[in-house]
């Protein structure tokens, strides 16, 4: 393509007619004629390696300040920015011929454009997925290593789920992403914001740093659907200014839900909106989950998709994988698999199992290193509101000591009475919390969820699956 093609006006350059061969922020994949965007990360600024692009066959760099290279380079406010942009027009802006949903938040996003997806597919709309566990074109699954792809690589899947047949595109949007400006042009016709509690912060300076990066989102929207159920929800609702509706499970709103019953085996609820009822049946458990369920039928309402497609593929849906997925064990006692790893997802996980405990509650977690360190007694302190006993153990280590990770969990149970084990082995933990379960007891599993590894020094991955784990267990227990 040509230099001004794929600029579109968006900055200004004298050597507009030149061919480009390839677009890159990565100075490994730089080939003859490339477009090389300086980027500056965490550890290396692509400004330092300009003029070695353009002597290794770059056709330009885009750089954001004078680097002293003619016109050869392009100057730009934001090289992230125009990269974005420029990736989009590079694969004829794929995220033009679909209908783009975004979901934002801390906790809940993979639930809920999971959800969205499901209903959609059921009413006959081809739909991709962009998420945590994994990227989706209709029913194939391609692996994925981050929420949000990187740049060039979001556009390369999004073009492929365009050229697949999809209508739709759900995606979860993480912080990351918008901060990065991973997602080019896309504009989304509804986006979702479930809630924000602490996580992040170790690249996020603080919570309303955090907060911001996640507003980002409603200003690229037609219409915003906000929880307003959490704090920072309600003061999102009173500062976007697009469309917007607001949606609940403890008050009125656009979109809410009353007469909830909740046991093991699901939920079931009465929804309001747009002056009409509907009565609503689900397999999927948890005072969390009706709210993602409020969310995603809101979304799919607000579609046009027929009310009673709607009700009936959510009533077909099993969940997702590592969200509140029960392990199957034989014995009269229960194991819960979830991806729980914040203070707030802690808390929302033990506070929905509570109400259909028999006997005991026992969590099992522990906290990831290299990671917001500031969160680790807190999940601590979120655990002991709701379960009965703890079992405290390693969870993605990484380069840090797992006993330097429990340590500062354990300072948030410093003042409280409630009994815990500490194992640090992950798997003998579980084993542990197996060996002590008693008739009626639900043990949770939080923070693994839907990973089947573990990370440990070096940044070595080992696998990991803990349904796995769980089964090697209760042959043990023979």
């Amino acid at each position: 393509m040509k230099l001004n093609d794929l600029l579109e006006n968006n900055a200004v350059t004298s050597v507009g007619d030149t061919e480009i061969t390839s677009v890159t922020d990565d100075t490994r994949k730089v080939v003859e004629g490339s477009l090389f965007f300086c980027v500056k990360g965490g550890s290396f600024d692509g400004h330092t390696a300009a003029a070695e692009m353009l002597e290794k066959g770059a056709a330009a760099v885009v750089c954001e300040h004078d680097l002293g290279l003619g016109e050869r380079q392009i100057l730009t406010d934001n090289s992230r920015f125009l990269y974005g942009k420029v990736c989009s027009a590079w694969f004829g802006h794929p995220e033009r011929r679909m209908t783009l949903i975004g979901v934002t938040g801390t906790n809940g996003k993979t639930t809920t454009t999971n959800l969205i997806k499901h209903i959609l597919m059921s009413a006959g709309h081809k739909t991709g997925l962009v998420g945590t566990i994994q990227n989706e074109i209709g029913d194939e699954v391609l692996h994925t290593e981050n929420t949000t792809p990187m740049t060039y690589d979001f556009m390369a899947l999004l073009k492929k789920m365009a050229d697949a047949g999809c209508e739709y595109v759900v995606m979860e949007v993480s912080s990351f992403g918008l901060v990065q400006n991973r997602i080019g042009s896309s504009w989304f016709r509804t986006a979702v914001f479930t809630n924000l509690t602490q996580d992040h912060l170790d690249y996020h300076k603080d919570m309303e740093d955090y907060y911001q990066a996640k507003k980002m989102l409603f200003d690229i929207c037609d219409m915003a659907l906000i929880n307003t159920d959490d704090d920072y929800g309600r003061r999102l609702y009173s500062e976007v200014n697009c469309e917007k509706k607001s949606f609940s499970v403890k008050e009125n709103a656009d979109c809410y839900a009353d007469g909830i019953e909740i046991k093991s085996t699901g939920c079931r609820f009465c929804l309001h909106a747009d002056d009409k009822d509907y009565e609503i049946t689900s397999r999927i458990p948890g005072m969390f989950n009706v709210s993602n369920l409020t969310a995603a039928i809101s979304v799919c309402l607000r579609e046009n998709i027929p009310a009673e497609k709607i009700i009936s593929a959510i009533a077909e849906y099993n969940g997702v994988k590592g969200r509140c997925e029960v392990i199957p064990t034989g014995r009269d006692f229960t194991v819960i698999c979830d991806y729980a790893h914040t203070p707030d997802a802690i808390e929302n996980i033990l506070r929905s199992v509570k109400e259909y405990t028999d006997n005991r509650l026992i969590c099992l977690f522990g906290c990831g290193g290299n990671r917001d360190a500031a969160k680790r007694p807190k999940m601590a302190a979120a655990a002991a509101k709701y379960a009965d006993r703890l079992v405290i153990t390693s969870d993605n280590p990484r380069n840090e000591e797992p006993e330097a990770i429990i340590s500062d969990i354990l300072k948030g149970i410093e003042n409280d009475k409630i009994p815990y084990d500490v194992v640090t082995d992950r798997k003998e933990a579980i084993f542990h919390a197996l060996k002590i379960a008693e008739k009626g007891d639900i043990i949770v599993l939080a923070g693994k969820g839907h990973e089947d590894y573990q990370v440990l020094a070096g940044m070595k991955h080992i696998h990991f699956d803990e349904r796995e784990v769980v089964a090697e267990g209760m042959k043990l227990l023979d």
